[in-house]
């Protein structure tokens, strides 16, 4: 069991949720996906750029609000390839955050069914490898909501530009910046911080660039790019 396998055993809830006989197929035939293969070269790859908009920063206590993804396909970005859901919230975030990330309280209470939501979020990344900036909080709090909502243990894997940019450009940064100084670095725009889709878009870029300076590497697989990113933390304690 891992750590974060460990840390969300306490929030396990007392009975499972109660999913339909169709949410419950729908589930069963994601959980019968095969397994992305991260030897595949990265040029053939798809991955999955995601981020998430919570209720505040503390994951014990916070809770999942939306989810955005956008794919990065074989090194090119389409926008039609993209998600992103609501969860129905059933008491609205404070107006400090709606501030934060737009979401308005109709939004929040309009918004799908958090079992559905995740669903149709498991179906289109089956089993793809996740991309995002600090990925810890979005990797936790989808993890939290999983757990809550479909009573599954939600363990794919996770590659960390936070990580991986200054492994790859240690002449730039050599620990981990705010991802707007990155995104400045590299002229990349970012329309309208704090929406997960546009943050999602500016990301993907992020890692387009990240992607050609591997390769440059000879870092050209989704294992070797986690090998990397795993090298940095390491070097970095």
């Amino acid at each position: 069991m891992n750590w974060l396998s460990g840390w969300l055993d306490r929030f396990r809830p007392d009975s499972k949720p109660q999913l339909s006989d169709e949410q419950q197929q729908r589930l069963r035939r994601w959980q019968a996906l095969p397994a992305h293969d991260w030897q595949q070269d990265s040029r053939s790859t798809r991955y999955l750029v995601v981020d998430v908009e919570a209720s505040g920063l503390q994951i014990r206590r916070d809770h999942l609000i939306s989810i955005g993804a956008v794919a990065l396909d074989r090194g090119v970005i389409n926008p039609m390839d993209a998600f992103e859901a609501v969860l129905r919230q059933d008491t609205v975030s404070s107006t400090e955050n709606i501030l934060i990330h737009g979401i308005s309280g109709s939004e929040q209470r309009e918004g799908l069914e958090p079992a559905e939501a995740l669903l149709r979020f498991l179906e289109y990344s089956r089993h793809t490898p996740l991309v995002a900036y600090h990925a810890y909080f979005d990797q936790a709090m989808i993890a939290q909501a999983m757990r809550r909502f479909l009573g599954i243990r939600y363990q794919p894997k996770w590659l960390d530009l936070a990580w991986l940019m200054p492994a790859l450009f240690p002449d730039r940064y050599c620990n981990t910046v705010a991802l707007d100084e990155w995104l400045e670095t590299f002229g990349i725009e970012n329309f309208q911080r704090h929406n997960a889709i546009s943050d999602c878009l500016a990301t993907a870029q992020l890692l387009q660039v990240a992607l050609q300076r591997a390769a440059e590497r000879g870092i050209d697989t989704p294992q070797a790019l986690a090998a990397s990113e795993s090298l940095r933390r390491r070097n970095s304690w």
